[in-house]
């Protein structure tokens, strides 16, 4: 058993994983307060595939095991144009709106906490953000999320378009 244990646990170290917010929450009983954790948590293997989940639990190594799990299910594959994105794309959620631009070799990454979290898990090394309405981290990162797989290259939309490459990019 405590093979197989080992062998899983090898097999899931592709991912970086990192707790983007801890919240804690309380609710009021007869005895006192009752605290309650959630921690959102991203997972990435550096090359284009990223996920987010969330995990509630009464202490916060438990939340954040279970956010990490549930961002491990939520796992999903972008596309990339070597260190940035292809092309400047807004992503909705919620309240949340975040705008991600491509950015030259070099640039590095500009972004907030959330959004920063999220594309240094997916692997993109140059490009510009910004979060225009809600600071909500779980809102920013769904946004964020939804960004990202909205994202089509040359070679996507010419198959969509029944094109070749060349026609699309002029």
């Amino acid at each position: 058993m405590a093979y197989n244990r080992d062998r899983r646990e090898e097999a899931q170290s592709e991912f970086t994983e990192k707790v983007v917010s801890l919240n804690r929450v309380s609710k009021t009983v007869k005895g006192g307060r009752i605290f309650k954790f959630a921690a959102l948590c991203v997972v990435g293997d550096g090359k284009g595939r990223v996920g987010y989940g969330l995990g509630k639990a009464s202490e916060i190594s438990e939340a954040i095991r279970k956010g990490i799990d549930d961002a491990k299910k939520n796992v999903v594959s972008i596309t990339l144009s070597g260190t940035t994105i292809p092309h400047e794309v807004i992503g909705n959620f919620g309240a949340g709106r975040v705008l991600l631009k491509p950015a030259a070799p070099g640039t590095g990454v500009i972004a907030g906490g959330p959004v920063r979290a999220v594309v240094e898990a997916a692997g993109i090394k140059d490009i510009r953000t910004k979060c225009l309405r809600s600071n909500n981290p779980q809102n920013v990162v769904a946004a964020t999320m939804v960004g990202l797989k909205t994202l089509r290259d040359a070679e996507q939309v010419a198959k969509i378009r029944g094109k070749n490459p060349g026609e699309i990019q002029g």
